[in-house]
C-alpha cells in the first residue's frame, strides 16, 4: 500500500521530509509516489526523479516510485545516468514508473517531441534505459535514438525495477516487453485482471516467462467520516485538478471511511490486485496518512481470511 505525495504536498513539507516520511514509515504504509511534469497546464510541474531522490534521503528505508516520470520527454541515456547515481545512494529502494503524458500537449512540443510520435520514442527510450542500467557496451540505431559502443557504469545493483503507466493496449503490450508491472488507472476490476493477463501474455511471446510482477492500481480516494463527506472533499480537489466534473471519474474514486475505501478495492483484490497507490484527499495531510494505513489494515485481513 503506497501514498502518493503530490507536487503541493512535498513543498509544504520540503523543509520536514524527515518527519513526515518517518510519520510515513511508522504508520505501515510500504512506499511513497511521486508524479513527474516539465511544464502542465500554464508551466506547472516538479522533475519526479529530484522529488524521489529527496524522499529517498529523507529516510533510511522507505521506497519510492514515480507514478509516472515522463520518459519520452528526456534522452535515455541521461535518466539512466540518473537512475545509477541515485540508486548507488538508496540501492533497492526505488521503483522507477514511467508513462507518456500527453494529457497537456505543449508539454511535449515544449521539450521537442511530437505527440503523435511519443508513444515510438518512449519504445525506444526504455529499449535504451534498460540496456544503460545493465551496464553494458550499448549499440542502437533508431528513429529517435542512436548510439555506438556507449555505457552508464556503474551498473545499479539491483537494477531498479520499471514500471510501465498507460491505458491502452500499446501500453500493456509496452510493459509486458520492456517492464515488471503495469500502472492502473481510471479501471474497473475486470479491466485491470484482462489487462494484467494481455501483459503475461506479451511478456512470455518475447521470452520472459519469470519476470516477478509489481502491476499497481493508483487511484484517488476521498476521506471524511462518511462517504457524502469524502466525497464532496475529493470532488473539490479532482475537479481543480483536472478541470472536468467529478461524475467523470466518479466509478473509480473510493469514498469515506478507511472500511469504505477498503470495501470498495476488494473487488481488485478478487482480480489479482495486491498494490495500490492512493492519491488522498483528507482532512490533512496527516490524516491521510492514518486514513491509507487503516485501509492497507483492513484489505490485510480481507486477504487472509477465507473467502
Amino acid at each position: 500500500m503506497g501514498i502518493v505525495l503530490r507536487q503541493q504536498d512535498i513543498e509544504r513539507n520540503g523543509t520536514r521530509l524527515g518527519p513526515l516520511t518517518a510519520a510515513i514509515a511508522k504508520a505501515g504504509i510500504d512506499h511513497v509516489t511521486v508524479g513527474d511534469h516539465v511544464s502542465f497546464e500554464h508551466g506547472n510541474g516538479a522533475d519526479g526523479l529530484i522529488q524521489a531522490t529527496a524522499l529517498l534521503a529523507a529516510h533510511p528505508s522507505l521506497p519510492v516510485q514515480t507514478g509516472v516520470y515522463l520518459l519520452a520527454l528526456r534522452h535515455p541515456a541521461v535518466v539512466a545516468r540518473q537512475l545509477a547515481t541515485l540508486c548507488s545512494i538508496a540501492p533497492g529502494r526505488l521503483t522507477f514508473g514511467v508513462g507518456l503524458g500527453g494529457d497537456d500537449p505543449r508539454e511535449l512540443e515544449l521539450c521537442g517531441v511530437d505527440p503523435k510520435t511519443r508513444g515510438a520514442r518512449m519504445d525506444e527510450a526504455l529499449t535504451l534505459v534498460r540496456a544503460f542500467l545493465r551496464g553494458d557496451d550499448v549499440d542502437f540505431d533508431g528513429r529517435f535514438f542512436a548510439v555506438d559502443g556507449a555505457a552508464i557504469r556503474p551498473a545499479p545493483n539491483p537494477t531498479p525495477p520499471i514500471i510501465v503507466g498507460g491505458r491502452s493496449d500499446a501500453a500493456l503490450r509496452r510493459a509486458g516487453r520492456l517492464g515488471e508491472g503495469w500502472i492502473g488507472v481510471w479501471v474497473s476490476p475486470q479491466r485491470f485482471a484482462d489487462a494484467t493477463e494481455l501483459v503475461a501474455e506479451m511478456a512470455a511471446a518475447h521470452g520472459r516467462a519469470d519476470v516477478e510482477w509489481r502491476h499497481v492500481l493508483q487511484l484517488w480516494a476521498g476521506f471524511g467520516s462518511d462517504r457524502e463527506r469524502g466525497r464532496r472533499r475529493v470532488a473539490a480537489a479532482m475537479e481543480r485538478s483536472y478541470q472536468l466534473d467529478f461524475e467523470r471519474f466518479e466509478r473509480y474514486v473510493p469514498v469515506g471511511t478507511p472500511d469504505d475505501v477498503a470495501e470498495a478495492l476488494v473487488p481488485y483484490l478478487d482480480r489479482g490486485c495486491r498494490r495500490f497507490n492512493i492519491v488522498p484527499e483528507g482532512e490533512s495531510l496527516e490524516a491521510s496518512v492514518e486514513a491509507i494505513a487503516g485501509v492497507k489494515e483492513r484489505l490485510a485481513r480481507l486477504v487472509a481470511a477465507p473467502r
